[in-house]
């Protein structure tokens, strides 16, 4: 089993209850099981003129290859009215692969540590929730880029 640490984000058809069918799909999933999740965030969009965005990280162990893991979640977001229409546009869920054991990936499909991940708040500030202090399996330590990345245009959400 691997520890896997999963992005997830909303900004369509009532942001948090996409997360939580999300959350509850995820506890579902084959050879997999959910072991945590951080509250949920309101994020200002990367591109102007989008809704805010919900975002929230769930922690799994799972049994599966990172690829069938991968195809595993893209089911999910599809069952749930993903349309991949333009990059960074807005959508009903987006998940995404941050961190999967200590394996670092770099095939067309998947890069883990997930790209850019370390300019996000939205993905540092929920996944240092579940694991406060982590080393991400390419030597970077968590709190360095918490350093580094000011809590800007995130609002925690209550319970």
């Amino acid at each position: 089993m691997e520890r896997v640490y999963v992005g997830m984000g909303s900004n369509l058809a009532d942001p948090a209850e996409q997360l939580r069918e999300a959350i509850q799909a995820l506890a579902h999933l084959p050879q997999t099981r959910l072991s945590g999740v951080s509250a949920f965030y309101l994020s200002d969009s990367l591109l102007p003129g989008q809704p805010r965005y919900t975002n929230a990280v769930a922690a799994l162990d799972t049994a599966l290859e990172p690829l069938a893991l991968l195809d595993a979640l893209q089911a999910v977001e599809n069952g749930q009215g993903r349309e991949r229409l333009e990059r960074w546009g807005p959508r009903t869920l987006d998940l995404d692969i941050l961190l999967f054991g200590d394996h670092l990936i770099d095939v067309p499909r998947l890069k883990v540590p997930h790209y850019h991940m370390q300019a996000r708040a939205f993905v540092l500030y929920p996944l240092a929730e579940l694991a406060p202090g982590i080393t991400l399996a390419d030597g970077r330590k968590l709190d360095d880029l918490l350093a580094q990345c000011p809590f800007q245009g995130l609002e925690r959400l209550a319970g």
